[in-house]
């Protein structure tokens, strides 16, 4: 094996497993043939043939315990992966559990796990129940679960299998992925993240995971399973990978891409996990939160720093007058907690300078009061040498000139100012 100070061995697993539960009142009155059978021309191929293959091999098995018989589900973590309060009862009213299991060697397409979740979907639609993904401890009710299942070009959302919880500690916000390894990689985490970056970062990860698990893949095509994959020391994540995580691969924009340098950190436990650490590349100065806040800057849309504009009655005019007229109301959704998910607000304000001011963005992490918003800085300003990346602000309200809501695409909603500038007009100070 050739081991270079540019690739990363990894380990691969001899096989990989996957379980689905589905709750049940009383003992199924459905075979998971039969069930699988009703999904003919509803669940794409090749995935609904691997589902009848694989029931029919020693690869899976499907058994009705009851379930006093098996480990008992944790309801705050299943809560915590949001799990609702009518999925909760309907587990707690089962008095059996359909257990789908599968196995199968490391590579793609990863067979154990969409068959058993196509034949756990199969079943809970038939007895109008519900999904456990045991991995993700999720319920999936049976119509996501099938969503999440190829398409009929084999295409999948990455973030209906992965998802990229985050915690505190003392440098910043820990984030991880939970769900590489379904996929026989092992799972990624970032330390020292800035906390305005919750969403941003968030969707970062995830388009380096699917960049990081194509490399995985393209390791795993031989016959044989290698005891390693290498993979490439500097990883590269674009707005592309990005974009595709989430199902949006039209949407992907030209930004630049983001270099990220990939370190094993192993388990000293053995009954922990080890992980695949996100870092700065090799030079860069400073702590890795302001790589990170840099990184999110380049990679989406919208957040460009040094915007002039001193016209009055111009189309940027009339751009701004349509962000601060919405400002009451995007306020009000942000404290109530009804901005889409996977979002991040910004605003974008203006700094003094001599040659006239100077617009920068920043990420939103408190609003208490109307006339005043509490936010960390998405770029380096040139007029001030207290404003930097990641560098906390307070803004007031009536210095705001545009706000936008970000998600893994970029721009969904605002950015009137950024438009104009997309569009060609590019006021300068008179």
């Amino acid at each position: 094996m050739l081991i270079t100070d540019d690739f990363l061995p990894v380990p691969v697993p001899e096989s990989l497993d996957a379980t689905y539960l589905v709750p049940v009142a009383g003992l199924p009155k459905v075979s998971p043939k039969t069930a699988v059978e009703a999904l003919t021309g509803r669940l794409a191929e090749p995935v609904h043939g691997l589902a009848r293959q694989m029931l029919d091999s020693p690869l899976m098995t499907v058994d009705t315990r009851l379930i006093s018989e098996f480990p008992e589900l944790p309801p705050d973590l299943l809560t915590a992966f949001g799990a609702t309060e009518a999925q909760l009862a309907r587990l707690a009213a089962a008095t059996h559990l359909v257990v789908v299991q599968a196995e199968y060697r490391p590579g793609w397409p990863p067979a154990h796990e969409w068959a058993a979740r196509a034949v756990a979907a199969a079943v809970a639609e038939t007895v109008k129940g519900d999904v456990v993904d045991v991995f993700g401890l999720q319920f999936l009710d049976p119509a996501t679960a099938l969503r999440s299942l190829p398409d009929e070009e084999g295409r999948i959302r990455l973030v209906d299998w992965v998802l990229v919880p985050y915690s505190s500690d003392a440098d910043g916000l820990w984030f991880t992925t939970k769900g590489l390894r379904r996929f026989g990689l092992l799972e990624l985490q970032a330390q020292g993240v800035p906390d305005h970056l919750t969403r941003a970062w968030g969707a970062v990860m995830t388009g380096a995971a699917r960049r990081l698990l194509r490399e995985w893949t393209e390791g795993l095509t031989g016959e044989e399973v290698p005891a390693f994959v290498q993979l490439p020391v500097l990883a590269t994540v674009t707005g592309h990978d990005i974009a595709v995580a989430y199902g949006n691969p039209e949407q992907h924009g030209a930004t630049a891409p983001v270099l990220l340098r990939l370190e094993l950190d192993p388990a000293t436990d053995p009954d922990a996990d080890s992980f695949l650490s996100l870092r700065p590349p090799p030079g860069h100065p400073g702590p890795p939160g302001r790589y990170f806040a840099a990184a999110c800057a380049t990679l989406f849309a919208g957040i460009q720093p040094d915007v002039r504009y001193a016209r009055p009655g111009d189309a940027m005019s009339k751009a701004i007058a349509t962000a601060r007229a919405g400002l009451g109301d995007i306020r009000a959704r942000f404290l109530a907690g009804k901005l889409p998910a996977e979002t991040q607000l910004v605003i974008k304000y203006g700094l003094p300078g001599d040659d006239g001011p100077e617009f920068v963005w920043a990420g939103v992490t408190s609003w208490d009061t109307p006339e005043r918003i509490v936010g960390a800085s998405a770029s380096d300003a040139a007029t001030d040498p207290t404003v930097r990346i990641g560098a906390p602000v307070v803004v007031e309200a009536a210095d705001v000139v545009d706000w936008a809501l970000l998600d893994g695409t970029g721009v969904i909603e605002g950015g009137w100012t950024q438009a104009v500038l997309d569009a060609g007009e590019r006021p300068t100070a008179d």
